[in-house]
């Protein structure tokens, strides 16, 4: 090709796509010229290289030829009978001038103003070994600050070495105890905060230097709040206010009322909501539990939550807790709402599960001249086609004896685990992709870096400092 001609690129797509491929090359305005070319299906995903081969009367002058990510078929095949390159691009149209170097404006979730504080409710019964390895593995996932709990009545000879070890691991530290002496102790060996001191406990924040957490003494009792906010005022002590979450049928509702009347009181004061409280005393999923409560901490401005990943139930807490803060932290700072920003917080369930519908899927397998099986998934169920046949079910068992891999066990095991795959992904209401892994979100570890969403959020430490309540508090990281 000469320096003076522009690369000419023939475009190929279904219906549905055509409009906003259009639209997408214009905007992007690239380097070469292009035709787009709508090749008579529906949905551009369900493209296969013998159905170019068949369908394909012109390349237009191009160059080479573009295709969906997800066209199946040998392509290197249709490049030589076309005697032009034919290769993929990105599985997704939004994807596409990335694809070709242009800059895409993804959401940045690298901002956020809530510190979460991750506690180690057995740390007495711990091992110095385990709580640093316990505690890394919070600050991989999120945490900014380690809390150390104390358990009542319980000995915790090495509470010093422990706040000492996590000091010099880089950690800040909070000490968690309804024991003065522990918070003393705790306090001298250089805790960051004290959790939680009320109007009665309040000569402890005298003897260290940590940041304490206030409560109400009794909790529905905010003016002792206003008392203690009083005397931290007179001695020009930063602290933070923890009007006290508590448990759904044992005064939720009106703590959530006494966090916004905090809020009024003490527009500029420092706050933390002990999110646990719901978390763990629920059986409900964690990730949508978190996403409403973190929701709350960012339209009060609560700059703080304490969070517990004790109960199976509750393992994800802090990433969890975590993506939710700078979800909607860029929402609030965008006023936009809290959706199609990241889908890590939807779990269980997707806003469109289906992208095909029965009619689509049956034109595709009406194309198919070849024995490979193929998998979809509509509203109806679970759809496997090859072409030799279309077979439905929403039981995978009741596929099996129409399959014909009886004597072929690799074969027979490959179908088993994608159908299982697939009526999870059908019974739930999540998309389902053939050869990929259901996505759960951020309700599980990613294993490789190849199962980690690319637009994925990447954690990174906070630079909120605890301030009195006078001080400007927006601060980002």
């Amino acid at each position: 090709m000469t320096e003076d001609k522009r690369e000419h690129i023939l475009f190929l797509t279904g219906k549905l796509a055509e409009k906003q491929l259009h639209q997408i090359l214009q905007a992007i305005q690239p380097a070469f010229d292009y035709t787009v070319h709508q090749l008579g299906l529906t949905v551009a995903a369900l493209m296969t290289a013998d159905m170019i081969h068949r369908r394909l009367k012109d390349t237009f002058g191009a160059d080479r030829i573009m295709v969906p990510g997800r066209c199946r078929g040998d392509l290197e095949k249709l490049s030589q009978d076309l005697g032009i390159p034919v290769e993929r691009g990105p599985n997704e149209l939004k994807d596409l001038p990335a694809f070709f170097g242009h800059e895409t404006v993804e959401p940045d979730l690298t901002e956020y103003d809530i510190r979460i504080f991750a506690e180690l409710t057995e740390a007495p019964h711990m091992t110095l070994a385990s709580i640093l390895s316990e505690a890394d593995w919070h600050r991989r996932h999120g945490a900014d600050v380690i809390d150390v709990g104390c358990l009542p009545n319980t000995e915790f000879p090495h509470l010093e070495e422990t706040i000492q070890a996590l000091k010099a691991e880089g950690h800040l530290v909070s000490i968690d105890s309804l024991h003065p002496d522990d918070l003393i102790r705790g306090g001298k060996a250089g805790a960051d905060y004290l959790l939680s001191l009320h109007q009665d406990t309040l000569w402890i924040a005298e003897e260290v230097a940590g940041t304490p957490i206030l409560i109400p003494q009794p909790p529905a009792d905010l003016e002792s709040l206003d008392a203690a906010v009083e005397t931290m005022e007179k001695q020009g002590r930063p602290y933070i206010l923890d009007p006290i979450l508590e448990p759904i049928h044992f005064g939720f509702t009106a703590s959530i009322a006494r966090y916004h009347e905090t809020r009024r009181r003490y527009p500029d004061a420092e706050m933390l909501m002990g999110v646990g409280n719901l978390t763990e005393l629920t059986h409900a999923d964690t990730v949508g539990i978190n996403a409403m409560l973190l929701g709350i901490c960012s339209e009060l401005h609560i700059h703080h939550i304490l969070t517990t990943q004790v109960s199976g139930h509750c393992r994800r807490a802090v990433p969890e807790a975590d993506l939710a803060r700078r979800i909607f932290y860029y929402a609030r700072e965008n006023n936009t709402l809290p959706k199609h920003i990241h889908p890590g917080l939807m779990s269980l369930h997707e806003p469109k599960p289906f992208p095909y519908n029965l009619d689509e899927v049956k034109e595709l397998a009406g194309m198919i001249r070849d024995p490979s099986y193929r998998i979809q998934i509509t509203d109806e169920g679970l759809h496997i086609f090859n072409r030799d046949g279309f077979h439905s079910a929403t039981d995978p068992f009741n596929l099996f004896p129409s399959l014909g891999v009886e004597d072929d066990g690799g074969h027979a095991f490959y179908l088993g685990v994608e159908l299982g795959r697939a009526q999870i992904a059908w019974q739930l209401g999540k998309r389902y992709n053939q050869d990929e892994t259901v996505d759960w979100g951020c309700a599980v570890e990613p294993k490789t870096p190849e199962q980690t969403d690319p637009h994925a959020y990447k954690p990174a430490g906070s630079t909120l400092q605890a301030r009195k309540p006078s001080q400007d508090k927006k601060t980002k990281t």
